[in-house]
């Protein structure tokens, strides 16, 4: 079996980070492991196998490092780590790197500057932060291998329990509302039949009246 393609990085920093990106298009089967001092990439494009495995010139922060695939590229933010209660640690370590990778002779034959991301040194402050619009939605680096626990989110297939909020299609079974409208409506129709029926007896009451009249009225003639 052959063995897998070296694959192209390209790199930028600022005094507390670097924005690296491997150059692959299309990439599947990703798998990316991140330490506080190392970096490991395997992956596909096409029917090839490409890896990246590289010791960065001085220690990251593995665990506030995020990744993102693209389709033209993987873009990664790495945090530098910063430096506490070390005494012989100097402010120069604490900023820019000379180069990514700890071994000067591996970066020159598979590493190059990102020119789109460069800053000098001295420009920073103008210049400001990366640009992270392609890192939004990203992954979290730290402790990598145990993202394949984010299968676990099929886990929210709990979500089809929602149909228990078919329990919604028990509105119906609020009919306790409808037992409030229930009692009051027939009393209302009780009581308006009663007033229809109690109004044409009293009508016809009137007429007999009038009925009875009338026979007296010829008589009197």
């Amino acid at each position: 079996m052959a063995s897998p393609n070296t694959a192209p990085v390209k790199w930028a920093q600022r005094s507390d980070s670097v924005y690296l990106t491997i150059a692959l298009t299309d990439v599947k089967d990703e798998k990316i492991e991140l330490t506080d001092t190392k970096l490991i990439f395997e992956g596909k494009t096409g029917n090839k196998e490409y890896k990246v495995d590289i010791e960065f010139f001085a220690a990251v922060d593995s665990k506030g490092s995020t990744y993102k695939v693209l389709p033209r590229s993987v873009q990664m933010h790495i945090l530098k780590k910063t430096p506490e209660d070390d005494e012989e640690d100097d402010d120069d370590e604490d900023t820019f790197w000379p180069r990514l990778l700890k071994d000067k002779a591996l970066e020159k034959n598979q590493v190059s500057i990102d020119w789109d991301r460069y800053v000098d040194e001295d420009e920073e402050g103008e210049a400001g932060g990366f640009d992270m619009s392609n890192l939004e939605g990203g992954m979290g680096m730290g402790g990598m291998p145990g993202m394949g626990g984010m299968g676990g989110m099929p886990g929210m297939g709990g979500m089809p329990g929602m149909p228990g909020m078919g329990g919604m299609a028990g509105m119906p079974g609020m009919e306790g509302m409808g037992g409030l409208g229930g009692p009051d409506m027939e009393s209302l129709m009780s009581q308006m039949g009663s007033l229809g029926t109690g109004g044409g007896d009293d009508d016809g009451d009137d007429d007999e009246d009038d009925l009875d009249d009338l026979p007296d009225l010829e008589e009197d003639k």
